[in-house]
């Protein structure tokens, strides 16, 4: 771990203690570790590695600045525990702002409205079954300024811009959504959101989500319409999601199929041994499409068989 990283987590460690003991400004100091044995056979034979899932660490928090107004900011960095190398950070969300009666604002490196707005319905989020297989739309850009408006009952809106100095923009783009409900549904049955990305890293994206509650069940679905910009190449594609929690165990399965890039399916297990910590089993099997141009500019397509099968714990502080 470099010099900066080391400095990066003695200032947190040492703002949590001095917060704690002032009561000045709280803050959070948060993560999760989430790691697998798993065998990824992408075609080309299996191989067996020891993969991080999205492991991460961040500090949030916010300040009181008046009776109506509140500062807060988040930064947070991606851990990469099967990287050869031990400088494993990269940058995930990293903002700051202001919020009140008006909503919020927020500027930095930041999700895309229509990237939060999938909710919880990715039921292998993170894993190698994560919809940004074969969707596009799962932006964190770095140049970003994001409004939500405050909830009106159980409706908001937001809009993110991304500004056209970031890395995976040729000009300005937007980010819109619609959302309804609590996404962890713990506060509504249901919830629901249906989001649009405009000239947003190369892409015109439409995107429905719902989930919710039935009979036990947890089911959602989603569809989504995206137009590369330059060539405006349209396709469509949908996914559905199930889980279904008995006692300890979590039974989860997903069935996504994406126009001209192929389909995937995913079952697992997660089993509680608390809180903070899962133990969890997936297998995800996918059916890639490609295409070839020949010297004469005749294109060939064909399909790539991917298939992949884990075992591994998450533990979350």
């Amino acid at each position: 771990m470099n010099a900066f990283y080391k400095t990066l987590v003695a200032s947190a460690i040492a703002t949590a203690t001095l917060s704690t003991a002032h009561a000045a400004e709280p803050i959070e100091v948060y993560g999760k570790l989430n790691v697998t044995v798993q065998s990824n056979d992408e075609g080309d034979g299996s191989v067996t590695e020891i993969q991080s899932n999205a492991s991460r660490f961040g500090v949030k928090g916010g300040f009181e600045l008046s009776d109506s107004l509140e500062a807060f900011y988040t930064i947070e960095y991606q851990v990469d525990t099967g990287n050869a190398s031990s400088d494993n950070f990269t940058a995930r969300n990293q903002f700051v702002g202001l919020k009140g009666n008006f909503g919020s604002f927020a500027v930095g490196r930041n999700d895309t409205l229509l990237k939060k707005s999938q909710g919880k319905v990715d039921q292998f989020n993170d894993y190698s079954g994560d919809l940004k297989a074969l969707f596009k739309g799962e932006n964190r850009l770095a140049q970003t300024a994001t409004y939500l408006t405050p909830k009106f009952g159980d409706f908001q809106l937001g809009v993110t811009y991304a500004a056209e100095g970031d890395s995976k923009q040729d000009e300005d783009g937007f980010s819109l959504a619609a959302m309804y409900g609590d996404s962890g549904l713990k506060k509504t049955p249901v919830y629901a959101a249906v989001a649009y990305d405009s000239e947003v890293a190369g892409y015109d994206i439409v995107r429905g989500t719902v989930q919710g509650k039935i009979a036990g069940f947890v089911l959602g679905a989603m569809y989504q319409q995206e137009e590369e910009v330059d060539s405006g190449n349209s396709i469509d594609g949908y996914l559905l999601s199930a889980a279904y929690k008995i006692q300890q165990v979590t039974l989860k399965a997903q069935y996504q199929d994406m126009e001209d890039k192929g389909d995937s399916w995913s079952i697992g297990a997660d089993y509680s041994l608390g809180k903070p910590t899962k133990l969890f089993a997936f297998y995800t099997d996918r059916t890639s499409i490609d295409y070839v141009s020949d010297d004469d500019g005749d294109v060939s397509e064909f399909s790539i068989d991917e298939s992949y099968f884990a075992v591994g714990i998450e533990h979350k502080f």
